[in-house]
């Protein structure tokens, strides 16, 4: 198929033939293909300076991110045959990981083949983001393509991410094909978490941490854990059911606060679960007024840099919180410290630890680190697909 052209200025090329699959504004030759004439969700054809095609992708004028390749070969459309191969190779490493435990993120964007669409897989339910013009545009035949790949599924589209005012989409929630029901179980590591996946955070859920989350599990046999920007529960009740002593979950969200008590009564270690709700910064500043210690503690935050130009205020609230967490633990403890920032690399996380506990004049021990799941998949040209960072460590008096 031939596909408008849309042409490159001199050298910009090179990421996209290095593998990248983005294209900013400022990189098209707007002499020769410019941008009013294409409308959001346009397929084209991505040339170099001279004409020869780089590959093939879809088209936004009014977004930074312009353009999005899908495929390094020319004529290539999002239509559902391309959807549907690239759902199934999706779909093969999942099961593959996973076996029949039919919990995880199905779909990563970019590192998955298409570009703008996330798919989290609850069971029999899959949790649908889109967040680009150019899959919007294709959104029936993504939805027929999930249906193929996943017979049976009921698609619940969280259409209501900040990502999608920047493609000049608008927000919101649908129910595709079958119920979703207000509130599921879901299966982490042997435990179960009551989870709401209308009203929760992204989709519900972060599959993310679940191979961090079950490293936690040697560390706190008999152990006080606290449990930082907790919200559902999922590191704390886990901590409760691997045998810990008492955990303390912390977060400003009430209704999440509610399912973390539903999971620790689903997994019969409520009586060994509580909550603490409020800012999570002057909670663990209380708690350390109130001469409280554990054994444990856990701090997996929202990003605190979500653009380039936030990272010195960014690094200041990683260092704060980082620092009242130390204050916390008992000589020989455990701290857990998560960023899900992509703006701060794993060095500069390293650095935020080492600078708290030398505040503290206390020592610090690097036991292991972990990053996101296997299906959260990196792209190796694309620095943004990889952006979980977790470090344990031992604090030292």
């Amino acid at each position: 198929m031939t596909l408008p052209p849309l042409r490159l200025k001199k050298n910009e090329d090179r990421r996209l033939r290095a593998g990248h699959l983005w294209v900013f504004s400022n990189e098209v030759d707007t002499a020769h293909s410019p941008l009013s004439a294409f409308q959001p969700g346009d397929p084209v054809d991505i040339q170099d300076s001279r004409g020869a095609t780089v590959g093939s992708g879809y088209v936004n004028p009014h977004s930074l991110i312009c353009a999005r390749m899908i495929s390094h070969r020319a004529g290539r459309v999002l239509g559902r045959e391309l959807l549907v191969e690239r759902l199934q190779r999706a779909l093969a490493l999942r099961e593959r990981l996973y076996g029949g435990e039919p919990f995880y993120r199905l779909v990563y964007g970019e590192a998955d083949g298409i570009p703008g669409l996330v798919v989290d897989r609850f069971g029999d339910v899959l949790v649908t983001q889109i967040t680009t013009a150019g899959i919007e545009r294709v959104r029936d035949a993504v939805l027929d393509a999930l249906g193929q790949v996943v017979p049976g599924a009921s698609i619940l589209l969280r259409n209501d991410t900040a990502s999608r005012t920047l493609e000049g989409l608008p927000s919101y929630v649908e129910t595709v094909g079958g119920e979703v029901p207000e509130r599921m179980e879901v299966s982490e590591n042997g435990v179960r978490f009551d989870v709401a996946l209308r009203q929760g955070q992204k989709t519900g859920w972060f599959f993310d941490h679940r191979e961090n989350r079950g490293r936690l599990r040697r560390y706190v046999l008999g152990a006080r854990v606290l449990d930082v920007f907790s919200y559902v529960g999922a590191w704390g009740v886990q901590a409760a059911t691997a045998g810990a002593e008492r955990v303390v979950c912390v977060d400003s969200s009430a209704s999440a606060l509610d399912s973390m008590r539903s999971s620790a009564l689903l997994n019969g270690v409520s009586d060994r679960v509580e909550a603490l709700r409020g800012d999570a910064f002057e909670v663990l500043a209380a708690l350390r007024e109130g001469g409280e210690r554990f054994d444990v503690v856990v701090l997996d935050p929202p990003g605190f840099i979500k653009r380039r130009k936030d990272a010195r205020q960014g690094e200041q609230a990683y260092l704060r919180i980082n620092k009242l967490a130390m204050d916390l633990i008992a000589d020989g403890g455990i701290i857990v410290s998560a960023s899900c920032s992509h703006h701060l690399s794993r060095e500069k996380l390293q650095d935020v630890m080492l600078r708290a506990s030398r505040e503290l004049r206390r020592d610090l021990q690097l036991l292991e680190e972990g990053g996101q799941g296997p299906d959260h998949p990196v792209h190796p040209a694309i620095p943004e697909t990889s952006y979980l960072k977790a470090f344990f460590g031992r604090v030292l008096l």
